[in-house]
């Protein structure tokens, strides 16, 4: 039972301060992973991969992936409804006082003053997974510039720098782009 608390209150605290969306919670992840055994910093990419390719919310599906992980069906429901449970709770709150403080010029800037905060946390995160999936990186603990140009491949900057120029010179769906990007990468697995 302390095991189930334990997975819904990380995953609270996680839905708590996890603000401005999916990619927001990376971060949190990455000190969960080095904090429990549940996953390691590697199995990120994989869920953010996962969590991007099924319907449904980011940051959500990484919970639930997560607790699926951690304690098949169950730890699943437990760690989606740890993360979702404080913004319910928010928004009820907030829903009831709203017209009273729809003018206030404190609201405001409090709403001002997040927008940094949220930009650097997802900043962090898509940093994050960058050096995972394109370097494999997996500690991001001790990286320095120097060990980070350490870690770059030739084929990483080849691909990176064709990528672009292909964005740029082709108009094409987006679905054509993920799809390229998807051969592209079984081809250098293996």
């Amino acid at each position: 039972m302390t095991q189930w608390l334990l997975l819904f209150y990380e995953f609270f605290k996680i839905g708590l301060f996890s603000v401005g969306g999916g990619l927001a919670t990376l971060p949190f992840l990455y000190k969960l992973a080095d904090k429990y055994d549940w996953f390691n910093t590697g199995m990120i990419a994989d869920m953010v991969a996962i969590s991007e390719s099924t319907p449904g919310p980011l940051g959500v599906n990484m919970a639930t992936y997560t607790g699926f992980q951690f304690g098949t069906f169950l730890g699943g429901i437990v760690a989606t409804i740890g993360l979702v449970f404080p913004s319910v709770v928010i928004i009820i709150f907030v829903s009831k006082f709203l017209q009273k403080f729809r003018n206030n010029t404190h609201v405001e800037d409090i709403f001002y003053l997040l927008r940094p905060a949220v930009t650097g946390l997802i900043g962090a995160a898509g940093f994050g997974v960058l050096l995972t999936a394109l370097f494999h990186v997996n500690e991001i603990t001790d990286l320095s510039m120097e060990n980070f140009l350490s870690y770059i491949g030739i084929k990483e900057c080849i691909l990176f720098l064709g990528m672009l120029i292909i964005t740029n010179k082709f108009q094409k769906h987006p679905v054509a782009y993920i799809a390229v990007g998807a051969v592209i990468g079984i081809i250098f697995a293996f």
